[in-house]
């Protein structure tokens, strides 16, 4: 029978479900790195949310591991190079997130650019003062969207019913994809030169690393308004926070950061500029039993059907 650790508060859908396949399966709260290693001996899956490393002393460690599956779309917590070289399949639950995040970046968009939680504060504070918080609206402005894949197209749909212009940029998305949602295809430099809102849906590569730095922001209009729902290390925080302080930048709303949990002297986190929660993308009801259904069912395609279902390394694996 194949044994299955679950950690990081993974709803007990998940166990259930797999269960009732014939796996057997424990569940853990997130383990100390070094437990993590004597426990891995033991397990052929792992499953595990953003709050677990797995990187390459943990899967060389890990000598009967065969499958990692992360809840949730990025897999920067997993080292899925090496994991690729020891023949560990390494898969994600990519659809299960969708609708959560990106309702949390339009809340996070319209508490920006109406002052909700500055004006909230002040009024149970015992004041009545309207005109420090006039706002902006969304209606006529222009949406520019980093990333286009499942968020970044359920983003523009809703942005469009708000009437506003959007843009877009992926170089990995087929033109015929953006047709198809109504949506302006266009190069990074015209996206950041056009767009008075800027959301990024990518995840964290090489590449993407500080994608929003000093040259790009230079780009920008004076006054854009940046909501960040994907990875804090797609921005240079410093580089963002000189920009809110010269005006630049008109605001920033985060759900995510470089280190999570950020630290106490974060240049962004408090803010007077910024709307900042703590990584709540995926927190919700629906959400969690959502992620918890497809990685259970990554599980037992995997060792009851033997087929790999969202595995990203699969090219890899035919190679070793």
């Amino acid at each position: 029978m194949m044994k299955i650790l679950l950690t990081d508060n993974l709803d007990p859908k998940a166990a259930e479900l797999m269960r009732r396949h014939g796996l057997e399966v424990d569940v853990l709260p997130t383990p100390p790195r070094d437990e993590l290693f004597s426990l891995l001996n033991r397990y052929d899956g792992l499953g595990v949310r953003s709050a677990t490393r797995v990187d390459a002393e943990v899967l060389q460690a890990a000598k009967q591991l065969k499958l990692v599956v992360r809840g949730g779309v990025g897999v920067d917590n997993i080292d899925v190079q090496k994991a690729g070289e020891l023949g560990i399949a390494v898969a994600n639950t990519p659809g299960a997130n969708t609708i959560a995040t990106t309702e949390l970046t339009f809340a996070l968009m319209l508490a920006l650019c109406r002052h909700v939680v500055p004006a909230m504060h002040s009024l149970t504070r015992g004041e009545w003062n309207r005109s420090p918080f006039r706002g902006v609206e969304l209606y006529g402005k222009t949406l520019g969207i980093l990333g286009f894949g499942r968020i970044g197209r359920e983003v523009a749909r809703r942005a469009q019913a708000f009437g506003m212009h959007v843009l877009a940029h992926d170089p990995y998305v087929s033109a015929r994809v953006f047709e198809s949602a109504a949506v302006q295809q266009t190069d990074m430099n015209h996206l950041l030169a056009e767009a008075d809102f800027i959301t990024l849906h990518l995840p964290l590569t090489p590449e993407t690393h500080h994608l929003i730095n000093r040259e790009r922001i230079a780009q920008m209009k004076n006054g854009v308004r940046l909501v960040n729902t994907a990875r804090g290390a797609l921005l240079d925080e410093n580089a963002v926070a000189d920009a809110l302080d010269r005006g630049k930048i008109a605001g920033v709303a985060l759900d995510v950061y470089e280190t999570e949990p950020p630290p106490a002297e974060h240049p962004l986190v408090g803010h007077a500029k910024v709307v900042c929660v703590p990584h709540l993308g995926a927190n919700t009801f629906e959400a969690q039993s959502r992620v918890a259904e497809e990685l259970a069912q990554v599980f037992i395609d995997f060792f009851v059907h033997r087929k790999m279902t969202n595995v990203i390394n699969a090219d890899r694996l035919s190679k070793t």
